[in-house]
């Protein structure tokens, strides 16, 4: 045994030194240096810590340093999340969205812009006047309309969801309600 290396190897390490920590690490468990001020020492995890990606092969696992802007990455250049005040798209952090897109502050991404979309108007309803149909001469109808699709932040906004118009309706009399 190499005087630096030691018997008793720590948190899943297959060898170790008391200078260095980890060399190597036991099967499924990744590689990774933590600097600690100057020193950097060996550490053998079950996954890459925030910051890594992990990387397999036949005779060591490692983790490796994801992009400066990258919270979290599946490869050096592909990030799944990204630092504060970055917006993710396609893998990548930026700090402002292409055209045609827009931040979303809530997931930190840069999504599509969505328009509002609202269903056909509804048929006018029958002629009314203080909620009745019958005896006057002039009153108003009213059609509606649904949102179908709610705009994103800067998408086109809805369009209003209710029409009135005059009505003119040939005088009918309201029949008498029954005595009693």
């Amino acid at each position: 045994v190499h005087p630096n290396m030691s018997q008793g190897c720590q948190g899943g390490c297959a060898t170790c030194s008391d200078y260095n920590g980890c060399l190597s690490c036991q099967p499924r468990l990744f590689f990774v240096l933590e600097r600690i001020g100057m020193k950097q020492i060996g550490v053998c995890l079950s996954s890459c810590p925030s910051g890594y990606y992990g990387t397999r092969h036949p005779d060591i696992n490692k983790c490796g340093k994801c992009k400066a802007d990258c919270d979290t990455c599946f490869t050096r250049n592909f990030c799944t999340k990204c630092k504060s005040g970055f917006y993710l798209y396609s893998g990548k952090c930026l700090e402002k969205c292409p055209d045609g897109l827009e931040a979303n502050n809530h997931t930190m991404e840069c999504t599509s812009i969505v328009h509002c979309e609202a269903s056909e108007w509804s048929p006018w309803s029958p002629c009314t006047k203080k909620g009745k149909t019958c005896g006057f001469k002039r009153g108003n109808e009213v059609r509606v309309r649904e949102i179908v699709q709610h705009p994103s932040a800067r998408g086109n906004p809805c369009p209003a969801t209710s029409e009135s118009r005059k009505c003119i309706v040939q005088r009918k009399r309201c029949q008498k309600e029954g005595k009693g």
